[in-house]
Order: structure tokens, then C-alpha cells, then sequence
């Protein structure tokens, strides 16, 4: 797809939006951002750029770490839902799997995952996507009965992974999958997210494996300071000089530029993360 049909086909609108912590720490500052329906879209930034705080916005889980969105709209399937409960935006098709996994450590694989359909009337829908939760990570279901907190790394990632899917997601938010994980794991979820696009779930992938990310993708953004400072198809992205520098390993000016550039960023908020 075209990145100039984006707008115009995309499930996600986000439109010049600003977010705020507390009485003046500012993590976003004008973002626009489309995600089309059945795409990748990936989000690349440095620590303390706003990738966290744009997730949060999309989600209403700003409130919740004393944030606000002071300008600006989220709109999903044509609905304006920037104002609505977190619970509400997940009933309208909008899961996310959050960075450090977050799983409900006493309870089973197959309670957590049966915690991702609590909304979810229908048995039988509950059990096909059991099923299709299965499908995707067999090693969850060898490890149904097993107590998540004892899982290792890789396995709480599939379960807090298949948890956001059991709600039947239209959009699947990404934040950072792949960190901490062995090689052949992230495999396995570079998979599971290419399975998951072909089946018609669009997904925002905020991942710290920028190469990675601009390869399963259609279309990136990189954010700097709060701001989107380049957008473009992923393959472009890919082979820009600044963005390789910055993010897949080359050091340069650039480098050193966006450090220097995020500092005052870090330092807003003392204590408190606006990523």
C-alpha cells in the first residue's frame, strides 16, 4: 500500500496529538499517526521519545500513570474514542501487549488467557480462539496447567501475547516483544505477529529491534523528543542513512544529535518515565 492512501484507508487516526504528565512534563507534542486496516505500522524512537505515552493514548491508559491528552483526537474505525474508559476501547477492538509482559503470575496459562476474554460472551468464542492461541505458541499449550509466574522469559511473553488476542482484536499494540528474549523465541514471535497480519489484524509494533521491525512493516514512524521527525514506507526507512545510524547500529553525527536532543526529554519528569 501506498503510504499516501494511509489516511484515507487507515483503522487508527491519531491527529496532532499532545500528551501531558502532571503539571508540565510534555511526551508528545503534535503526533499524527495512521495504522491501515490489516497493515504493520512500525513506531521507532530512543528511550524517553513518547512511543509508551502514544500507546497510552491510543489505549486511555494515560490516567492511569497521571497523564492527559491535552490536544488532539484518536479515532478507531471512524469513532472519535480519545474520551473513553480503557475498557471501553478494548470492547471496541483495540488490544495491547505491554513491555515487560505483565502477566498474572499466580494464575494458570490457562487462566491468564481466559482473563483476555473476560468480555467475550460466547464460549465458543472463547474456545476457538483457545484453539488459535494454541495454534500459534504449541508451547502453551503443553504448558496449559502451569502457573505463569514459573514460566521463563520467553513463555510469559507468548502468554501475555495470546491474551491480548483472546479479546479478538481488530488492532494488535506492540510495545517492545522481542526485548530480553533468546534468539529462537523472537522468531517465533516475528511469526506469530506475520500470522497474525495475514489473518486481518492490524498491528502498531513499537520494537527496540528497529531492523526487525522496518522488515515485518509496511510503514514506519520514528519519534524524537515527542515529535514524529520521519515517516515513510518501512523498505525507504530502511536504507535512510539518519535512521540507520540512529537505530540499527551505525554510529554517526546522528547518533550523537539525537542524545543530545532527548536529554532535556529524560529529565522533564524526574523519577517518572514518559516513554
Amino acid at each position: 500500500m501506498d503510504a499516501a492512501d494511509f489516511h484515507r484507508d487507515a483503522l487508527l487516526t491519531v491527529h496532532n496529538v499532545d500528551v501531558r504528565y502532571g503539571q508540565g512534563a510534555q511526551a508528545l507534542r503534535g503526533v499524527t499517526l495512521d495504522v491501515p486496516a490489516g497493515a504493520i505500522v512500525a513506531l521507532l524512537g530512543a528511550n524517553g521519545a513518547g512511543k509508551t505515552s502514544l500507546l497510552r493514548a491510543i489505549t486511555g491508559l494515560l490516567p492511569m500513570q497521571r497523564g492527559r491528552l491535552s490536544r488532539g483526537t484518536v479515532a478507531f474505525a471512524g469513532e472519535r474514542v480519545e474520551r473513553l474508559s480503557a475498557p471501553a476501547i478494548v470492547r471496541r477492538g483495540i488490544s495491547q501487549v505491554m513491555e515487560g509482559r505483565r502477566v498474572f503470575g499466580e494464575l494458570t496459562v490457562d487462566e491468564n488467557l481466559r482473563a483476555g476474554a473476560h468480555s467475550v460472551r460466547r464460549k465458543a468464542d472463547v474456545r476457538e480462539r483457545l484453539d488459535h492461541v494454541f495454534e500459534l505458541f504449541p508451547r502453551l499449550a503443553e504448558r496449559r496447567r502451569a502457573v505463569a509466574g514459573y514460566l521463563s522469559g520467553g513463555e510469559q511473553q507468548m502468554v501475555a501475547f495470546g491474551r491480548a488476542l483472546m479479546q479478538g482484536p481488530r488492532l494488535l499494540l506492540l510495545d517492545e516483544p522481542s526485548l530480553g528474549l533468546a534468539p529462537l523465541v523472537v522468531q517465533q514471535i516475528r511469526e506469530a505477529i506475520m500470522r497474525i497480519k495475514q489473518e486481518g489484524t492490524a498491528i502498531l509494533l513499537v520494537e527496540q529491534n528497529a531492523a526487525m521491525a522496518l522488515e515485518l512493516a509496511e510503514v514506519g514512524y520514528v519519534l524524537q523528543t515527542g515529535r514524529v521527525v520521519k515517516h515513510g514506507p518501512a523498505a525507504e526507512l530502511l536504507h535512510d542513512r539518519e535512521v540507520r545510524e540512529l537505530y540499527l547500529g551505525l554510529e554517526g553525527d546522528s547518533r550523537r544529535r539525537l542524545r543530545a536532543a532527548d536529554a532535556p526529554a529524560s529529565a522533564a519528569a524526574p523519577g517518572r518515565s514518559v516513554a
